[in-house]
């Protein structure tokens, strides 16, 4: 047997406390293989007559349980394999709930998943107070439901209405809140976790918390009915449907709280078997080890460079996040360039309104906020900027601006220091062309909001240098980003996929079709946001500036409709001027944000629709099937699952469908090339299918190769 990952040890007091600790890993996961250890340690503890009763904490630094592990999901072949794992999962944690003594889980770190629901079968939890510490049950991300008991223990503990929207959005916990939502007993500074924990095994077994009166009165069956429909009607709203975790989570709490806990379990297993089957399911899980893998993967062949000091070139929306996302999540001191005051006060702006926000939230304290606006720093000129390791520019989108720009740090920096550039249609080649160390010039391309968007493109150019590559990726990492190796070609990859995506949009509206209609289209499709929507938010005028690059490097496929030049003329930037596709005066209700029916006359069209959502989304989104097909076959992006990644955390993409690749061969290459043609002859040449596609029909074959899945 191997090392066991539980450990007893029997204090003089005679409390056990077994320490869960997973050999040879970062994080303690659930695995299958655990029950009989469990057993056996459960077992040892009982044979002490005496026992007072037990503590669960855990051996690792910084987590508890994060979660059961997901490999282990992935290997069961049918609904009953995954069916059998959950009731395995629930029948540990009902021995658990049923011992005769008082258990209490003291929990420092990471609390997810099947680590919450073994957390929730204990009578006590006892939590940390430090930043680290998380509760939740994140399984619907994962088009899961908690498999382990925690749909049936969680609404008993906290009531219906505070454990559903925990279950329904997977979201989680600091320490403070699992405090007032009764989740937790007590939240204690972690050097007397376990102290407290004892003291609370020393009371006694204690009967279930009783809940509030106004909790009570809505677990009774009219009420329950009420909270029910309302759950539906809000997730409904969100998911348009999508997502089939949502729906069966709501039937399987009622099945619990109307039937018993028995049927309730029962419900919870089937279900979570059914589920881990679902397109839905594989496509999220693929994302998750995508994203996990691409973490760690070494992109070049050299270690990268330890950094201390980082400059940025713009104090603009840009340069003000990028800033932020440097000091306030790398922890690295940035020293802002601007030509103008206001400029770096802006970049100060961004960041003391996102530690403000913290504030509020109880997140930081002031002396904190203080602490971290200290790390940021500004000049107009290019005093302090010796000591910057690497420096991000941000400025316009102007070729000789940015050659100005590398010229000007490499005389005023180190002969090491990385010029890392934020262009988002200018080749980096040309950008280095005139550089005298052309080797520490790269592209690191931010989406905005920068503290929102997860993703950046690392674009190395023919002469990048390995060390230079590799400190880029590392600091993208160190600023909580995912770092996506990108060729250096127009557009890069995300923008390359978009602007026919965009333009096809475009081209609905000139054919009449309302505003709300198309973006509608796509929302229900997957889309966070509507494509016309995502214009008005990145700026018309930014977006305008991508369609002639690409249009030259690639063709007329990229030609932008003849209106945007309308558009731009009647100064609509979008959001950012108050004047787009919709409506920013004094909305009320943001989200119910209605279209600019002035635009409709400046174009000089009818709005009327004519096509069916259905039809709207599958021409918009085979237009960026078909760019994503190619960017692999050019070797624009390094691997389907690259290209996956890149999509569903740049632009959204719908990440139930996996992404571009997996959406493509979940469709099949035939039935690609079919609706391409199908569109061709409707709407024209540009939906021509590439040849990528074209030769994965001939040779049967597919992105995903079976031992990527």
């Amino acid at each position: 047997m191997h090392d066991s990952a539980f450990h007893l040890h029997m204090r003089l007091d005679h409390i056990g406390v077994i320490t869960i600790d997973v050999p040879g890993e970062k994080m303690n996961t659930l695995k299958a293989e655990f029950v009989p250890q469990i057993q056996a340690v459960l077992a040892e503890a009982r044979r002490d007559p005496e026992l007072v009763g037990l503590v669960l904490i855990s051996g690792k630094r910084d987590n508890f349980i994060a979660g059961a592990d997901i490999s282990m999901i992935d290997r069961c072949q049918t609904a009953d394999d995954a069916e059998a794992l959950a009731r395995q999962g629930q029948e540990v944690m009902a021995a658990i709930a049923a011992l005769p003594f008082p258990v209490v889980a003291a929990i420092h770190g990471a609390c997810l998943g099947g680590g919450l629901e073994l957390a929730l079968a204990c009578d006590a939890r006892i939590c940390s107070l430090d930043d680290k510490t998380r509760l939740g049950l994140p399984e619907v991300q994962l088009g899961l439901l908690p498999g382990s008991g925690g749909t049936q223990r969680l609404p008993r503990l906290i009531g219906l209405q505070q454990a559903l929207p925990l279950i329904l959005t997977g979201k989680q916990l600091r320490a403070k809140q699992a405090l007032k939502l009764g989740l937790v007993d007590d939240a204690v500074p972690q050097s007397i976790l376990l102290e407290t924990a004892i003291a609370r095994v020393l009371k006694g077994k204690k009967t279930l918390r009783t809940l509030p009166c106004r909790d009570r009165l809505l677990q009774g069956p009219i009420a329950r009915q009420v909270v029910f429909a309302l759950a539906k009607r809000q997730t409904d709203s969100k998911t348009h449907g999508n997502y089939p975790a949502v729906a069966r989570i709501l039937q399987v709490v009622r099945t619990g709280l109307e039937q018993g806990s028995s049927a309730g379990h029962e419900a919870e297993a089937r279900a979570f078997g059914q589920l881990a089957m679902t397109r839905e399911s594989v496509a999220l899980r693929s994302l998750f080890f995508a994203s996990t893998a691409i973490k760690k993967e070494a992109f070049a062949d050299a270690e990268p460079r330890e950094l201390q000091h980082i400059g940025v070139l713009g104090g603009g929306l840009m340069g003000g996040g990028i800033a932020s996302v440097t000091a306030l999540n790398a922890g690295l001191p940035v020293r802002i360039r601007d030509i103008n005051l206001s400029g770096i006060n802006h970049a100060f702006q961004y960041s003391w309104d996102r530690l403000t926000q913290r504030l509020k939230r109880r997140q930081i304290k002031a002396a904190q906020r203080q602490q971290q606006m200290a790390l940021i720093s500004g000049t107009q000129d290019y005093q302090g900027f010796a000591r910057r390791d690497l420096v991000i520019e941000a400025v316009f989108e102007d070729l000789a601006l940015k050659q100005q720009m590398v010229a000007e740090i490499e005389s005023h920096c180190q002969p090491h220091t990385i010029f890392a550039s934020n262009t988002s249609s200018l080749p980096i080649g040309d950008i280095a062309a005139k550089a005298q160390r052309p080797e520490n010039v790269i592209g690191l391309h931010f989406f905005s909001p920068v503290d929102k968007m997860p993703l950046v493109e690392v674009v190395p150019h023919a002469t990048t240098s390995a060390a230079t590559l590799a400190t880029t990726v590392q600091l993208a990492r160190q600023q909580g980003k995912t770092a996506v190796v990108v060729a250096d070609k127009p557009g890069f990859y995300v923008n390359r996929i978009l602007a026919p995506y965009i333009n096809e949009a475009m081209r609905c509206l000139l054919e009449g079709e309302p505003i709300e209609h198309i973006d509608r289209a796509l929302v229900k499709f997957g889309f966070p946001v509507g494509p016309l929507q995502l214009l008005d938010e990145v700026g018309i005028d930014v977006g305008s500036k991508i369609s002639p690059i690409l249009q030259q490097a690639y063709g007329d496929r990229f030609s932008a409709p003849e209106a945007v030049a309308a558009i731009l003329a009647d100064d609509r930037k979008g959001r950012k001027n108050g004047k787009g596709f919709y409506l920013y005066q004094r909305a009320r209700f943001p989200m119910k944000r209605k279209a600019d029916p002035s635009l409709y006359t400046l174009l000089g069209i009818k709005p009327q629709a004519r096509q069916s959502e259905g039809q709207i989304a599958t021409r918009c989104v085979m237009m960026m099937l078909n760019e994503a097909a190619r960017c692999l076959n050019e070797a624009v992006i390094r691997s389907a699952r690259d290209g996956d990644i890149a999509a569903v955390f740049g632009i959204g993409f719908p990440p139930f469908l996996g992404g571009p690749f997996r959406y493509m061969d979940t469709l099949g290459a035939p039935e690609m090339v079919n609706t391409l043609n199908a569109l061709m002859q409707q709407h024209g040449d540009r939906f021509a299918p590439c040849d990528a596609l074209m030769t994965a029909v001939q040779e049967q074959t597919k992105f995903y190769t079976s031992a990527q899945i």
